[in-house]
């Protein structure tokens, strides 16, 4: 399994020999060592790798992440993640955070129709029943206004389109949720 914590860069584009544009996403590889590794024998009872972003700052809970793995016994505590493992045309599976858009009303959160403005109605941008007599409670799930944005996000089957090992850059076609600066998971079968 191949598996590295990168930084987002930002958005570019490139172009083919045929001349078609291809929008990328430019994900720096982080300095990042596996710090321990689970067995399924242990008290953990899952396979998995520990990796730790390396820095002269104390270890923070946000720069460590935990990546499942098949076979345990290839990898050892203080192996270094480096780019040399992703290549051209690899499918991989990209997590990372999107970007948080604070309190939001339910035209912008969930996409709700707006009341009638004319004719004396007070109902313009207000969602409207929120439920009848029975249960006598809002139930769970419903859709009203809220924090929007920054929640995980999970994008599979992300094709590889160049890898820079001179300054540990990943070029991804297409899209990868979050801000600029922020950290995302990049692993693959």
């Amino acid at each position: 399994m191949k598996f590295a914590l990168t930084q987002k860069i930002g958005m570019s584009r490139i172009f083919d020999q045929d001349g078609k544009m291809i929008p990328v996403t430019l994900l720096q590889l982080k300095k990042a060592e596996i710090i321990r590794v689970k067995t399924k024998d242990s008290k953990d009872g899952y396979n998995s790798c520990v990796v730790g972003i390396i820095s002269d700052n104390k270890k923070a809970k946000n720069n460590i992440v935990e990546f499942r793995i098949d076979n345990p016994q290839d990898y050892k505590v203080g192996d270094a993640i480096d780019i040399n493992q992703f290549s051209e045309k690899d499918l991989i599976t990209v997590e990372s955070k999107t970007k948080g858009k604070g309190f939001a009303g339910t035209i912008k959160r969930h996409g709700f129709h707006r009341g009638p403005v004319t004719h004396g109605s007070h109902n313009i941008r207000k969602p409207g029943s929120i439920g009848g007599g029975y249960p006598q409670r809002v139930v769970p799930g419903k859709k009203m206004a809220g924090r929007m944005g920054g929640q995980n996000s999970t994008i599979k089957n992300l094709e590889i389109v160049s890898v820079g090992t001179k300054d540990d850059v990943i070029m991804v076609a297409g899209s990868v949720s979050g801000s600029n600066n922020s950290t995302v998971k990049v692993y693959c079968k």
